[in-house]
């Protein structure tokens, strides 16, 4: 079995990113600053931590991908009409759980899905929740079962990112990424969206081992 790459509890001393990073008004350049960060979750002394390598930016209300497009307002998209710095956390097909970050000021419903990182600690935790006994892209590359290694569950919706006390939080190690480091594409499963669907909102590190494999509309 792998052992951490970092050790877990230095994530505890790190500062999470503030609000100020989340408000930001334009959810494309959200998108591509996430790349890099580290998502850390603490549940039951279980800290977990990985690089986040792939992401999708959503905007209310002109994008008809976006659950929230023409600000449409349910139970489920509520949550994306918060302030920036919160966690969007739905369920789809009855089985995953996917992550989105919400940006920009209440009101806005902007998002970012989180498809894909690179887990650095925590990993004997995460193989037990996937039911893996050694590590392989499949642990966290894609967004379903990232939120499952890294223990987010629809309860979990809601949850501000930037509170002390926030059992899932998101920080900088210092890792930076060239602009020519990033891999655009178009978001995957939106093909209802029409000409929406073609978007190149899709961000990923480029060549890098834990981006999904899954293929946007329109490649």
């Amino acid at each position: 079995m792998q052992e951490d790459l970092v050790p877990a509890a230095l994530w505890l001393d790190r500062p999470r990113l503030d609000r100020s990073f989340y408000t930001n008004p334009d959810v494309v350049a959200v998108a591509k600053n996430l790349l890099g960060k580290v998502l850390v979750t603490n549940f039951d002394q279980q800290i977990c931590a990985a690089r986040i390598v792939e992401t999708e930016a959503y905007r209310a209300p002109d994008d008809q991908a976006c659950h929230a497009a023409n600000n449409r307002r349910t139970a489920r998209t509520e949550t994306m009409f918060k302030p920036g710095g919160h966690a969007y956390v739905y369920l789809v097909y009855g089985l995953h759980h996917l992550f989105n970050v919400v940006t920009y000021e209440q009101g806005a419903a902007h998002a970012v899905l989180i498809r894909a990182v690179e887990p650095l600690s925590g990993i004997p935790v995460m193989l037990a929740r996937r039911g893996f006994t050694s590590v392989k892209t499949q642990l966290t590359a894609g967004p379903g079962v990232l939120s499952k290694a890294m223990g987010i569950f629809r309860q979990y919706d809601g949850t501000d990112l930037c509170a002390p006390d926030s059992p899932i939080w998101l920080t900088d190690d210092g890792f930076r990424l060239q602009n020519k480091a990033i891999q655009i594409g178009t978001r995957v499963g939106v093909d209802y969206a029409g000409a929406d669907a073609l978007r190149p909102w899709r961000f990923s590190i480029q060549n890098h081992a834990w981006v999904s494999r899954a293929k946007g509309s329109g490649h």
